[in-house]
């Protein structure tokens, strides 16, 4: 056994964090550490890499027990972190950052720059990495920095490594790069560590998974003992079933409240049209590429149409803008959270007042109070686990970022809804109380349209659904209808339309 904690424990103050909790991972295992936001895995984690100590228990690695006093410490022992948000120098090489804790040096005490590149090449070469040792970090995809990231762990002679949600900013060819890597890291004796919100990969990757829940040990089982509904049960102590809120038995109502007709972005939307009814939740699907978010952008005015039009009520608008959306009543919360959504240097209130300054503006200066109080009401609505209205954006979880841009666009999205991707990047729990928002949202007579890449949260929210392919409706399924299998067909479709439309009611 690499690592063993025992009966760990760490309290902040009012909080207890972990609650003698035990946790073990063998050389060449990859052990997957889930739970949702507040579980513990973070404080657990610190721990293990010396930015924290416990308050008790004991840890032992590579059979002795140690007391890291700092991480520098657990780095030299071999225990390495590859967080989400990568630790490099964007200005200096390859080389130069692989080597950058441990250079080579010559007989009069200078770099050895010789010994530096080839030391990288020996390392990239183990990895099965064709990265040029001499590229600067800031010119690499993110893939590659983080190829750089475990390279540097690599040359420090790791022999534990953890991944912080690695895949959080990787596209689908990279996390399977990412995958085959640590596979090869497995074979060559080194423990893992993988913490990642999106269950399939833990299936995917680990050997086995321990769960916590609220700074507890639920339990560790092989992966071979799990399937989805088990390990979700597990976080969050209830059954898959109750994840989604149950449908209404009544229909939506007729008046429709946000359509597009024949809306056509260069050739990467083309010709769609849809009706979206007060109270209902339409679904775009489809497989990424399709053109579900350039249609979204396009309703919302954000990417400018090559034809087609966009009714809000009962107002035509032939060339819309995010303006004459937010005054007719739609939000738009983005897929990209950070880079498009969020004020990442403002506090809550700012960040939930943005799209309707009118409103908390006297004067021509804004309202503080007025502000707060705007704020103050979205938290408590929406249950969000902030301190307050002032507190730091960047300071929040992931799921409760995202239930403040919720709440944003509540405050003027009274008419419609688009949500673009809305539990990306959050975990179940978070999740829940996301489904249970939106389904409250539309029993109050909001209409929405939701684009989802997770095809249960489709088949669980959505009262209709627009398939797409290559930029194309491929068709459209209702009620009972609405079956993964159903889904992909119509998602590697390339047909027309109405010829699908016309297989689905057949």
């Amino acid at each position: 056994m690499i690592l063993a904690a025992r009966q760990i424990g760490k309290s902040f103050p009012g909080v207890r964090s972990l609650d003698r909790v035990d946790f073990a991972v063998e050389a060449g295992e990859v052990r997957a550490l889930v739970g949702e936001n507040g579980a513990g895995k973070s404080t657990l984690i610190k721990i293990i890499a010396g930015a924290y100590s416990a308050d008790e228990g004991a840890i032992e690695f590579d059979g002795k027990r140690v007391k890291w006093s700092s991480p520098h410490e657990a780095k030299a022992a071999g225990i390495h972190v590859i967080y989400q948000e990568l630790v490099l120098f964007p200005e200096m090489t390859v080389a130069q950052n692989i080597f950058a804790n441990d250079q080579p040096r010559n007989r009069i005490g200078l770099t050895d720059r010789r010994a530096v590149m080839a030391g990288t090449r020996r390392i990239l070469e183990d990895l099965g990495s064709a990265l040029d040792p001499i590229a600067r970090v800031k010119e690499l995809s993110v893939a590659d920095q983080q190829m750089v990231e475990i390279a540097r762990a690599l040359n420090s002679e790791a022999r534990l490594l953890i991944f912080d949600e690695p895949t959080a900013v990787l596209g689908g060819p990279e996390v399977d790069l990412l995958f085959n890597l640590i596979r090869r890291l497995k074979q060559r004796g080194v423990a893992i560590i993988f913490i990642s919100h999106r269950l399939d990969e833990i299936f995917d990757i680990a050997d086995s998974a321990t769960v916590l829940k609220d700074g507890q040990l639920v339990g560790t089982e092989p992966i071979g003992n799990l399937d989805h509904d088990k390990l979700v049960s597990m976080m969050i102590g209830r059954q898959l079933a109750d994840i989604y809120p149950p449908k209404p038995t009544t229909p939506p109502a007729e008046e429709i409240v946000l359509a597009a007709s024949d809306i056509w972005v260069g050739s990467r939307v083309k010709g769609v049209s849809l009706e979206v009814r007060k109270g209902e939740i339409l679904g775009l699907a489809g497989m990424v590429g399709a053109g579900r978010t350039e249609v979204a952008h396009a309703v919302f005015g954000g990417l400018p149409m090559t034809k087609g039009s966009v009714r809000i009520g009962s107002a035509a608008i032939s060339r819309p803008t995010p303006r004459q959306s937010i005054a007719s009543g739609v939000g738009f919360l983005t897929e990209d959270r950070k880079g498009e959504g969020l004020f990442m240097l403002l506090d809550v209130a700012a960040n939930i007042s943005a799209p309707i300054l009118d409103r908390v503006t006297r004067a021509f200066r804004i309202d503080g109070g007025a502000e707060d109080g705007l704020a103050e009401e979205q938290i408590r609505k929406y249950a969000i686990a902030a301190p307050g209205p002032q507190a730091p954006i960047a300071n929040l979880s992931g799921g409760n970022q995202q239930k403040v841009l919720i709440g944003r666009w509540v405050g003027s999205g009274h008419m419609a809804l688009i949500l673009d991707e809305p539990t990306r990047g959050v975990d179940v729990g978070a999740k829940m109380e996301i489904y249970r928002i939106i389904r409250e949202l539309a029993a109050d007579g909001i209409a929405i349209l939701i684009i989802s890449s997770e095809l249960p949260e489709i088949i669980g929210l959505c009262d209709r659904v627009i398939v797409m392919c290559e930029g194309r409706q491929t068709g459209e399924l209702t009620g009972d209808a609405i079956t993964e299998e159903a889904i992909l067909q119509l998602a590697v479709s390339s047909g027309h339309a109405s010829d699908a439309v016309a297989r689905e009611s057949a």
